[in-house]
Parts: structure tokens; C-alpha cells; sequence
């Protein structure tokens, strides 16, 4: 048995100044079932008596990397930092309609810890993965390449039974077993907890960044959606991505693309409100536009336009609600990944009208942003085997009366 040690999730400074801003939807990190079988969402597990796993590490940089209103190394700095970090919890807790809610399952996740160790998340390769998701500040890694702020390793179960660290053994493939954040602490960035960003102009939001590292934590991917959470770009310096939390509204950083990923992910089963789903396939007016795809190496033949961006509309507001990657579909009778254009877009609210448009993954998000997704349907070391082909940006919309 093996465990997948997903790639890089990572939230970068945004260069360009002006960019045009797709709407994209939310995507998830999936992994390949060792043996054979349908791709599987990344997620914790989230059943009756499961509990995850969370602690920060106290060791920090002697450089003024987390500016804080407290002197440093004393203990109300340790507690203003964990206090970002605890909300920063709560806003993906706030939602409601998931079994992470707060409200639904209070017990999901374990208290949060403190731990001394420095390098207490996991190394490059992940081979000292603990099982315990740990938030470092003072942790050294050649994945902070330029750019790079804060970066997510997720490490995942493709099989049942598979356990590492402290952690139990896996139930389910897509489990996710260990997903650490790191926060870069070379002196290139600063972070700034809520209370000081104000008068700290050339420091990020930590709550933001840390929200958004979060998001990869539970199972995310990056979304192409300007106004969402989970968009890989950062808020520029100083500033505070969409509405602060509150005690009343804790999830109001996040767009509705945001939460119903969440609630794709973690459903509550008692949920009667957010249960629409809108399903289909994008297909070329002209078929010979797919020559450019050739069979993969297993005989698939690409059958519909793959890694277009399938996205939701409220018709009324016109407010963007959700999306997602697609172009792609699996029967577990007969797993084997078929490219033929799907798209499923699913946990909407009902009671509502939608519209519905695709778009090419050309814009400020690249389908380099998303590569865990497109990586991880396929494995070649089990029968049928089978072989994503490129995400397809070579096709224009149009829109008919």
C-alpha cells in the first residue's frame, strides 16, 4: 500500500496589476485508488467519533516576520497569533450545510495544541509526516521558491488501511492523512495578525493567507473565481480579503463558491436546502476540433472538451455561485476515467435560477493552478490504466440567443 504526497498548494503575490478575472469554480485535490478505481476528492474523515488533528508550532523566526501587537516571544504574542489562527478555523466552521460546521459537529476538529519544534511540519518529500496538521512559521523548505508566502502539503491515502505518525489508519482512499502549512520566514514577506494590519501597510493579512492555506488543509484546490477565498493569489499588502468575520457571520470572508465546495466535500446529510445539482457535457460544435487529442496510451479517446470551466450563475443577481473543472467522468461499475466533457456542479442552493457558461482556463488562473487536479485522476501502474490528456484552452464560447 502506498500514500500520496500531493503537490504544492501554494498562495503567491500576484505581480500583474491589471487582470482580466475569469470565473472559474471550485476544484478538489483528487487521488487514484491504488488497485484500480474512480478518482477520489481529497478530505478528512469526518465520521462519528473521528476528530482531526490541529497544532501550531511557537517557534518563530528572530526576525520581525508575524508583526503583532505584543512583544515578541512573550506569551500574549503566542496568544494574538493563536487567537488569528483559531479564527481563521472558524471561518471555514462558520458554514453551514457541512459536517465541519460547528454548529452540526462541534467534535471534528481536536483542540488546537502548541508544539515547541521548529521544523514540525513536513519535510519536502513528506517522509516525516506526523499525522497531525501543524501550522509552522519557522519551518525551512525549498518550496518557497519567488513568491511563494505560504504553501500547503497535503499527504492523502490511495487505499484503505494506511496510517503514518500518530494518525489511524486510513478508511477510506482519498483520505487525507496529514496536510501541513508553512508560512515563508526569510524576511521577503511579513504578516501582520488582524489588530495591527491597519498600521502596518507593507505586511499581508496572516488571517487571510492562513483562511486561504486552510481551504488546502480541508481539500480545496485553487479556484479561478476573483472574489473567492481559495483564488491563488494574494490581497495586496495591508488589506483584508472580503468581510472580516464576525461573531455572527464567521464564514464571511468566503464566496459561495468557497462554501459549497465545502459542502461538496463535507455534506451534511440533514441538509434539505443546498441539495441542486446541475450536470451536462461540453462538446465542440465541430468533433474534428478534438484531433489535436489523441487517444491516451490505454485507448481512450478524448470525447469532449477537458478542464473547461464550468460556471453557475444566480439569474437573478448574477452573482456567481459555484463551478468546476470539467470535462471528465467516471462509473464505478466500469472505473475507468472517461475524457468526454462532463461537468457536475453540485450542493447549489434550490429555489433558485441559474445560468449556466464555459470558459476556456486562460486567464489569471493557468492550468498550471490546478494541476493537482488534472494530475491525480489517473495512475499508470494498474489495469486499465489510464492517462489525462492537457487541460484544452484552444476553444472560444459563444453565445446563442
Amino acid at each position: 500500500m502506498k500514500r500520496i504526497t500531493l503537490p504544492l498548494a501554494a498562495i503567491v503575490l500576484l505581480i500583474h496589476a491589471f487582470l482580466a478575472a475569469p470565473a472559474a469554480g471550485y476544484t478538489f485535490d483528487y487521488v487514484a485508488p491504488a488497485g484500480g478505481g474512480c478518482p477520489q476528492p481529497g478530505h478528512h474523515d469526518l465520521s462519528p467519533g473521528a476528530s482531526t488533528k490541529r497544532q501550531w508550532s511557537t517557534s518563530l523566526p528572530s526576525q520581525p516576520t508575524i508583526l503583532t501587537a505584543n512583544a515578541p516571544g512573550s506569551t500574549a504574542q503566542l496568544n494574538e497569533i493563536e487567537a488569528a489562527i483559531s479564527q481563521s478555523f472558524d471561518i471555514w466552521t462558520g458554514v453551514a450545510g457541512t459536517l465541519l460546521s460547528a454548529s452540526t459537529n462541534p467534535n471534528a476538529l481536536a483542540p488546537l495544541t502548541r508544539t515547541a519544534t521548529q521544523n514540525a511540519c513536513s519535510n519536502d518529500q513528506g517522509s516525516d509526516a506526523d499525522g497531525v496538521n501543524t501550522i509552522c512559521f519557522n519551518q525551512s523548505s525549498s518550496a518557497f521558491a519567488f513568491g511563494v508566502l505560504a504553501f500547503t502539503r497535503v499527504i492523502t491515502a490511495d487505499a484503505p488501511g494506511i496510517s503514518i505518525g500518530a494518525g489511524a489508519p486510513s478508511t477510506f482512499a482519498g483520505e487525507i492523512l496529514d496536510a501541513d502549512i508553512s508560512f515563508r520566514n526569510d524576511g521577503q514577506a511579513q504578516f501582520a495578525t488582524p489588530g495591527v494590519l491597519a498600521n502596518r501597510p507593507g505586511a499581508y493579512d496572516l488571517e487571510s493567507l492562513l483562511a486561504h492555506e486552510l481551504g488546502h488543509l480541508f481539500g480545496l484546490d485553487h479556484s479561478g473565481i476573483w472574489r473567492a477565498l481559495m483564488f491563488p493569489f494574494a490581497p495586496v499588502p495591508g488589506t483584508f480579503l472580503g468581510r472580516r468575520p464576525s461573531a455572527q457571520s464567521p464564514d464571511a470572508p468566503l464566496a459561495e463558491d468557497d462554501r459549497i465546495g465545502l459542502r461538496e466535500l463535507y455534506p451534511d446529510p440533514s441538509d434539505a436546502i443546498n441539495v441542486g445539482v446541475i450536470s451536462g457535457r461540453v462538446l465542440p460544435a465541430n468533433p474534428f476540433a478534438l484531433a489535436a487529442f489523441p487517444p491516451t496510451s490505454a485507448g481512450e479517446f478524448v470525447t469532449g472538451i477537458f478542464g473547461a470551466h464550468i460556471v453557475a450563475l444566480d439569474a437573478d443577481s448574477g452573482a456567481v455561485m459555484a463551478g468546476t473543472l470539467g470535462g471528465w467522468s467516471c462509473d464505478p461499475a466500469n472505473p475507468l476515467v472517461q475524457f468526454d466533457g462532463s461537468y457536475r456542479i453540485g450542493h447549489l442552493p434550490v429555489g433558485r435560477d441559474y445560468k449556466i457558461y464555459a470558459e476556456p482556463f486562460d486567464g489569471a488562473v493557468q492550468p498550471a493552478d490546478v494541476g493537482n487536479v488534472t494530475a491525480r485522476l489517473c495512475r499508470g501502474d494498474v489495469s486499465p490504466a489510464c492517462t489525462a490528456p492537457l487541460v484544452n484552452t484552444n476553444f472560444t464560447v459563444r453565445v446563442r440567443p
